[in-house]
């Protein structure tokens, strides 16, 4: 190689996609800030990911040519971040870059004094100048000038957004009595809110490009399940002669949103798993990345779905999903990748797509039907080339077709078996192969949510055995903390709040699919330590980081639930639950005044805010409290798990267990016995699933 640059010792993949750049790249640390501060230099911070197709565009325009690389040496210290690796670096640099310029995204290129504070920055910047946006050159050449020649004005912009990061930390938290909050009547405000954005042609909430925003459809499940609507899954899909009610209206756009990106581009038809997101409206042309967390909460989601409807297809997609995590993303000692790259041979989605004439010649006779269910033509449906997208519910198109919905169905499993075998030969995208805690956690929470909906005992294998690999490779040495990445044996950097929020959530999970109660033990010391590390007083939320991490010039506090959940709203509704499992008053007066701080905002802006929306609606609607007790609990204990219960915690155990609230003095009778408890009161005994159930429709009927 021509070049070596410091982040030739990383082990990111994505900085070392930058080790042999002429840029002379440096990793987040003091000898880079020291540099920085000796030199009188301003710094560029360059963020971006392993899978991200714009950041490799940047990279190959810019930061492999000599003469950029020349002028950023020159005039700057230039470090490379994986905003995988720091999120907390990432959070700080972005929320700068949209408050200076009003939006974001990865390649995202911030300017900083040498202090670290930023005063200019953006995301791609094009080698020549286009489409009004200026070339990386001129940039680099302005900031140098502006930095020398103005540098009382460059000091005073970063102080300015310095103390801008600071107060936007207090975004919607205001005081409000609970009363004002914890009502049916705000729980129907946020379902209105987030019908205003939901598109209810092609399913998902807002316009291109298109999120899947799994937080609003489960609140959308969950608010439809509250309603009491028809058992029927068919009354969901069709208008009811005499109108549509709440419930009626909340599951139609969950289920629409679902079908629609199972249908689409978005999913991977042939191999399992969902892309990031999709760049239209019709969930046709994603972009191609295929990330950890995305699958973790759509499993999830679709557990629930599943769990409530019963349609078949939600439980062969959880299936299909979890054969590519198992595939693809999973390391042989049980922790799960990060992420697949969107490009393959330098092209954005190369791998994943086809010709007519490529299909044509794999599949034979098969291919005509093939091709017409998949919408693969000669011309194609995307860049002159086809993603494999179903127009039209396979029932329809069999009826269509006059063949049977089995016959169909066969024909194109077997086709897909043989499109995947060729497509597994082509040069694969890019592997981010760091395994990162928090989403891993979510991994594990989704394969616990598989197993409870579907039975299967391999998703409940695989949580137990990545469970024991979280907390053998991530615990400090001295056993004092956890770390964000593991690679190569090696775990690095502290772990933020999302991490252990995550984590507890996975190993409450757990404990409920097991029932054993060292998960449950664990999770409390877990949320003993995020009390003691990341609690911010004053307001009873928690930072991002924690209290000792020096080398950051704001602690943020992360309120909004976006790509993935925020850690708040995770130990909020950590805190409730671990409240009434362990009898824990303080936490559930803790998880309330959270809930009951950013109440308006969550009311209002429910998108935004999804998981804190469900567990405001838990609160509103209470919680059943299960025991199963019996020396041979297990069939009854799984059965009980396969049911919809969504707003619940659960233990089982051969015989009671004064050390927890839920087993307090509840002793089997006969047989296997299940106790059900809600806002204070205990019911009678019961000795089946069904039954349970008919308690605890009782009782949802009652609120």
């Amino acid at each position: 190689m021509a070049h070596t640059n410091q982040l030739i010792h990383e082990t990111s993949p994505y900085l070392l996609q930058h080790a042999h750049n002429p840029v002379n790249w440096f990793p987040w640390g003091s000898e880079a800030l020291n540099k920085a501060k000796e030199e009188n230099k301003p710094i560029l911070v360059s963020i971006g990911y392993a899978a991200c197709h714009w950041c490799h565009v940047m990279e190959r325009e810019s930061f492999e040519d000599e003469a950029t690389a020349a002028i950023m040496n020159a005039h700057f210290i230039n470090i490379k971040i994986d905003r995988e690796e720091r999120p907390d670096l990432d959070h700080i640099y972005m929320d700068a870059v949209q408050a200076m310029t009003g939006s974001g995204g990865w390649p995202l290129n911030v300017f900083l004094t040498p202090e670290a504070k930023p005063f200019y920055g953006g995301t791609y910047f094009p080698p020549e100048k286009a489409l009004n946006r200026a070339s990386w050159k001129e940039t680099l050449q302005g900031v140098s000038q502006a930095f020398t020649e103005r540098r009382h004005e460059i000091d005073a912009q970063a102080e300015n957004l310095t103390d801008h990061l600071l107060q936007a930390n207090s975004f919607g938290i205001t005081q409000n009595a609970p009363d004002e909050v914890f009502n049916d009547d705000n729980t129907a405000i946020a379902f209105q809110n987030i019908m205003k954005s939901a598109d209810k042609e092609w399913g998902g909430f807002g316009k291109a490009p298109k999120f899947p925003q799994t937080a609003s459809i489960l609140y959308l499940i969950r608010y439809s399940y509250l309603q009491q609507i028809s058992e029927s899954p068919e009354l969901y899909k069709t208008p009811s002669p005499k109108g549509e009610g709440w419930g009626e209206a909340a599951l139609r756009q969950a289920l629409l949103s679902l079908d629609k990106m199972i249908e689409g581009g978005i999913y991977d038809q042939i191999g399992g798993g969902f892309a990031r997101y999709s760049t239209d409206t019709e969930w046709l042309a994603p972009h191609f990345e295929k990330m950890l967390y995305d699958n973790a909460l759509l499993i999830a989601v679709l557990s629930e779905a599943y769990q409530f409807t019963k349609i078949e297809r939600y439980k062969e997609v959880i299936g299909e999903t979890m054969e590519f995590i198992k595939r693809e993303m999973l390391h042989s000692g049980n922790g799960f990748y990060a992420a697949l790259d969107a490009d393959s041979e330098g092209v954005e989605g190369k791998f994943y797509v086809w010709s007519l004439e490529e299909v044509t010649e794999i599949l034979g006779a098969d291919a005509a039907i093939y091709c017409e269910y998949y919408d693969v033509t000669k011309h194609g449906n995307w860049e002159h080339s086809n993603i494999l997208r179903v127009k039209k519910p396979i029932e329809q198109f069999a009826a269509d077709k006059n063949i049977s919905v089995a016959d169909l169905q066969q024909l194109l499993n077997g086709c897909n078996e043989k499109l995947l075998a060729i497509r597994n030969k082509r040069i694969r995208p890019q592997l981010d192969d760091k395994i990162i805690l928090g989403w891993n956690a979510l991994m594990n929470t989704a394969c616990s949510k598989a197993f409870a909906a579907t039975g299967n005992e391999g998703y409940r294998a695989m949580a137990v055995e990545n469970m024991n690999f979280l907390l053998k490779s991530f615990q400090s040495v001295d056993s004092t903390g956890f770390h964000h990445t593991w690679k190569n044996g090696q775990a690095r950097y502290p772990a933020f709040l999302d991490d252990h929020a995550y984590l507890i959530q996975a190993l409450l999970h757990v404990q409920e699919i097991t029932a054993d109660k060292k998960w449950l033990i664990k999770a409390q010391e877990l949320a003993k330590q995020v009390e003691e590390n990341f609690s911010e007083e004053e307001t009873g939320f928690f930072f991002y980081t924690p209290a000792w991490q020096k080398d950051i010039i704001v602690r943020k506090k992360e309120m909004y639930d976006g790509a993935v959940p925020s850690g708040n709203s995770i130990m909020a509704d950590n805190l409730y639950k671990l409240s009434i499992l362990l009898d824990k008053p303080d936490w559930k007066k803790k998880s309330l005044n959270m809930v009951a701080s950013l109440g308006k905002a969550i009311i209002k802006y429910p998108t935004s805010f999804g998981y804190w929306a469900c567990l405001l609606q838990e609160i509103v609607s209470g919680t059943n409290e299960i025991a199963i007790v019996g020396q041979d609990f297990s069939t009854l204990h799984k059965e009980v798990l396969t049911n919809y219960i969504p707003h619940r915690v659960l233990m089982a155990a051969a015989t009671g267990d004064n050390s927890f609230s839920l087993l307090v003095e509840k002793t089997a009778q006969t047989k296997p016995t299940v106790f059900l408890c809600r806002t204070y009161t205990c019911l009678n005994p019961v000795f089946s699933a069904k039954d349970l159930m008919t308690l605890v429709n009782r009782g949802k009927n009652a609120n």
